[in-house]
């Protein structure tokens, strides 16, 4: 399922998993708020309604993962690293090359849509 990430006016294509938590956010978009950043690794949002979840001990987070702490949490990664935390897998940044320099360390602008 394959939806359009807008980061700070940077358009990038990203792929949602076919999973009940996926499919219940996807009956959200079109999404569109500011992101505050968190841990200097990541972007966070808490929704306005809880989705389910299917949390599990990850390990190694990826730039561009897009994961879901807790039931309302959203959280895009824009760093690599490891975590003890556990995070139910919601989708993935395609094409995250430059995704620390969009959108590093400040809050953003984010939008999600179907493509």
């Amino acid at each position: 399922m394959d939806i359009l990430l807008t980061i700070n006016g940077r358009e990038y294509e990203a792929e949602i998993s076919d999973s009940e938590t996926g499919r219940a956010f996807m009956a959200l978009l079109p999404l569109s708020f500011e992101m505050e950043d968190e841990n200097g690794n990541g972007k966070c949002r808490y929704l306005s309604k809880k989705l389910p979840v299917k949390s599990e001990a990850i390990g190694h987070i990826n730039a561009g993962d897009i994961m879901l702490f807790g039931p309302s949490c959203l959280v895009i990664f824009y760093d690599s690293f490891e975590t003890s935390y556990s995070y139910t897998r919601l989708g993935r940044i395609k094409n995250p090359e430059d995704i620390k320099r969009i959108a590093g360390r400040r809050d953003a602008d984010v939008s999600f849509r179907i493509i």
